[in-house]
């Protein structure tokens, strides 16, 4: 099926074959989900109050986790121990921008808001769900290797991800929800050493 095999191609293949600064990296995935949007029929349904509510309490559950973890010394150590991640940008610029729309809507729009709907009419549930998963989780070997960091654990963190992203898209019938719980993940994971060396100075 070419709407599975496309975001794997790009992802992995044609993406870093362009060989583009981060900005442009941006921009060409917002094309790319554009048009893979348009060709598959996306329903990603922005609009919904219901996927809107859902995740606005999703993301809040994941703030109140981070909030936990910097009032806990032992677990406000662990973000101090891996490198800030902000490549060839501005931590403003790179929270603002790139996360939420190069990383958060390009990949939304393809996955929940795109390829699960096509899924589910062709497989059952438990089938649509774990292919959906698998196929975002594949997407980030490319990634995970430009970073240094392992493939096998960033595929299985990732497809785990895209199975709960996928269940809120079920629930709601948009992909608001899993958008917005993906935003917090990232964006917060971004912030998370900056806040956690903030308080060490100020402890200091």
């Amino acid at each position: 099926m070419a709407a599975l095999g496309l975001p794997l191609l790009w992802s992995n293949r044609m993406l870093p074959g362009l060989d583009l600064p981060l900005r442009g990296r941006t921009a060409a995935n917002i094309v790319f989900a554009a048009g893979y949007t348009a060709v598959f029929d996306g329903r990603p349904n922005w609009l919904s109050a219901k996927g809107f509510r859902w995740g606005v309490g999703s993301a809040a559950l994941v703030f109140a986790g981070y909030v936990v973890a910097l009032a806990i010394p032992v677990l406000r150590r662990l973000p101090l121990e891996v490198a800030e991640r902000v490549p060839e940008t501005s931590t403003l610029e790179w929270i603002a921008l790139h996360i939420p729309v190069g990383t958060v809507l390009a990949e939304e729009a393809v996955f929940r808001g795109t390829l699960d709907p096509l899924l589910d009419e062709i497989a059952e549930p438990r089938g649509a769900a774990a292919v959906g998963a698998l196929d975002f989780g594949l997407c980030h070997i490319r990634p995970a290797q430009a970073t240094g960091e392992s493939v096998p654990g960033t595929v299985a963190l990732t497809t785990l991800a895209g199975l709960v992203f996928g269940a809120l898209r079920r629930h709601t019938g948009s992909a608001t929800a899993p958008a917005l719980l993906h935003l917090a993940i990232n964006a917060g994971g971004a912030l998370l050493p900056l806040a956690a060396l903030r308080i060490e100075l100020l402890r200091q």
